[in-house]
């Protein structure tokens, strides 16, 4: 069933098997937020078990840097504004991993990293990623890193 997020009133819809469930919340509603300011466009997740497409897709694009999770992927979700696709995966964790991707050849393609409030970094970044910080009024303290996109997909 999809979600729309609020990013007014956060609620732990869909993410409440997260030991960091409240800090996952506020993530997302973060990410909301971005959207409706930047692009006037409403943030729908779905669970990720109705929605493999997105989550392989997420998935293929991981493996141009040999990442592979084995955390549970709780909610995805997969738009395009202004020429560029967007997908994310919301994980039990408190890991939420974003993919850019500009649909004109040349354009802007990258993989972002979130981690939530509380969590810890998982052993597949500590080597490979530098995390910077962020404070945020729904989300508190964002950790985040990413890579540039260098495939097609």
């Amino acid at each position: 069933m999809a979600y729309k997020v609020d990013f007014k009133e956060v609620s732990t819809t869909g993410l409440e098997s997260s030991p960091v469930a409240e800090s996952l919340a506020g993530l997302r509603a973060h990410e909301a937020r971005y959207f409706w300011n930047k692009f006037k466009h409403e943030f729908v997740t779905t669970p990720a078990t109705e929605d493999p497409e997105t989550l392989g897709w997420i998935e293929s694009v991981l493996k141009e840097r040999q990442l592979s999770f084995p955390y549970k992927p709780l909610e995805v979700t997969n738009f395009v504004v202004e020429g560029t696709r967007f997908a994310y995966v919301f994980y039990e964790n408190g890991l939420a991993v974003n993919v850019m991707y500009s649909i004109a050849d040349g354009g802007k393609r990258a993989v972002g990293f979130k981690l939530a409030e509380g969590m810890t970094i998982p052993e597949e970044f500590a080597a490979k990623f530098k995390f910077a910080r962020q404070k945020s009024a729904l989300a508190g303290e964002i950790r985040g890193s990413y890579f540039v996109i260098k495939g097609c997909y």
